[in-house]
């Protein structure tokens, strides 16, 4: 009774006076008073290291220049590290000096005590190139237990060559994030021409095209996610550079030139092609126009998913789309190349390919057989013989990830979208019939 005669004085004073608190100023009473009972100690949090720094920008004149000194001083002390060539000359000698025998043929070896004495006597720097690890991995079954001097040296070489590759890309990477962009690409290349011997006939007018044809290459096979940028570690660890570095030798065959993508003579091939399909001479590619590519047997069907799914200018495709769909073409059992073929397949976007687009591509390829006046095949047992042939996890759907499974990728690609590649994959019996005559002949 007594509560409620107090309540109801507090209805009569507050109807009486006006209210002096507001909601928000009750509220933040009450919440100060509840955070003040579980209140957590927070100086910890003081002595906590800060773990991460964001990048200054070019307006941030100041600190932007500190970071950009700082890096170039990191990186002049790294490439210190490294042997230089008379470092490697003497590294070379004791080698030699230290060679363990016999001889296995004309090559000398090296067993670990010997290795062990080496590795003192070339100084401090070489202490990482000649490990205990390194003489294991480089084991060859000797029955002495050694290694070979000259796998070793190499090994050192190869090392050295990373490292200074490494430093090399790394001034081209201005963020220092570890990546580069296009234009870092083309920058070092462009910079790289004049020391490549097997370029020194290519006209500077056709620079920039050539320098775009290369970088096309690390683009497409090292950034298939298409993000506009590529790891420095991806460079090193693929095998384009040690094409790219071939061009340094002037007496490179003619057969290594015709198969390196770098090489004059590629580089010119495929501007010359991109020339020759340019009818109108505009600068660009009209879908009839990329008809003429190759043996001119891809179907309308893809090619139309070509300019649907590529970049692409008032309906035409320019120089670096065309290398592209070079690129996927003529290494069609890269997986790269299948995911880029795949997406322009999947025509519903749907991440496999069922029974309607398998259907979708091969009636292109019924309707050139009869105009070229050939039998029929019918579509339902080429069906069944793709799936076969890549024996999908589900036996109605096709993904990206069962063509790489397979080993077979490349072959169904040609089947649905060249008349010529489902020809020759029709014939093959055939052809494997005639190759084996004619080497039983010679």
């Amino acid at each position: 009774m007594s509560e409620l005669k107090s309540i109801l004085k507090d209805l009569v004073l507050r109807g009486g006076k006006k209210e002096k608190k507001t909601e928000e100023e009750y509220f933040l009473d009450y919440y100060n008073k509840y955070k003040s009972k579980n209140e957590v100690d927070e100086s910890s949090y003081t002595k906590i290291p800060r773990f991460y720094f964001k990048v200054p920008t070019k307006e941030e004149v100041l600190p932007h220049r500190l970071r950009e000194d700082a890096r170039a001083m990191f990186i002049q002390t790294r490439s210190k590290q490294w042997l230089d060539n008379s470092e490697l000359e003497t590294l070379w000698l004791l080698l030699d000096k230290h060679h363990s025998p016999p001889t296995s043929g004309d090559e000398q070896m090296i067993n670990y005590e010997n290795f062990c004495k080496v590795a003192k006597l070339a100084g401090p720097k070489c202490k990482s190139y000649l490990s205990p690890v390194v003489f294991a991995k480089l084991q060859q079954d000797d029955v002495f237990g050694r290694v070979s001097i000259m796998s070793l040296f190499n090994y050192v070489m190869r090392k050295v060559w990373l490292h200074q590759t490494r430093i090399g890309l790394s001034l081209y990477d201005d963020a220092g994030h570890g990546f580069l962009c296009e234009s870092d690409l083309e920058n070092y290349i462009q910079d790289l021409i004049p020391t490549l011997l097997q370029l020194d006939g290519l006209e500077k007018s056709f620079h920039s095209f050539y320098v775009c044809t290369a970088v096309r290459k690390f683009l497409f096979f090292l950034d298939p996610l298409r993000t506009g940028k590529v790891r420095i570690q991806d460079i090193l660890a693929c095998s384009f550079l040690d094409d790219l570095l071939q061009l340094r030798d002037k007496e490179l065959s003619k057969d290594k030139q015709k198969s390196n993508w770098f090489s004059a003579t590629s580089a010119l091939r495929v501007y010359g092609q991109y020339l020759n399909l340019d009818k109108n001479q505009n600068g660009m590619l009209s879908k009839e126009e990329l008809a003429g590519y190759g043996t001119g047997t891809l179907t309308k069907v893809f090619l139309e998913r070509v300019f649907q799914e590529c970049l692409t200018y008032d309906g035409e495709m320019d120089y670096k789309t065309y290398l592209d769909f070079v690129l996927a073409l003529e290494n069609q059992h890269e997986p790269q190349s299948l995911h880029y073929l795949f997406r322009i397949l999947d025509i519903k976007n749907q991440g496999y390919l069922d029974t309607f687009c398998l259907n979708y591509f091969f009636r292109e390829i019924q309707e050139q057989m009869s105009q070229y006046k050939q039998n029929a095949v019918s579509f339902q047992d080429v069906k069944d013989e793709m799936f076969d042939m890549i024996k999908p996890v589900d036996p109605t759907k096709i993904t990206l990830q069962d063509l790489l499974n397979s080993g077979q990728g490349e072959t169904l690609v040609s089947i649905l979208i060249d008349l010529n590649g489902f020809w020759t994959y029709e014939n093959r019996e055939a052809m494997v019939a005639e190759t084996t005559e004619s080497s039983a002949d010679v």
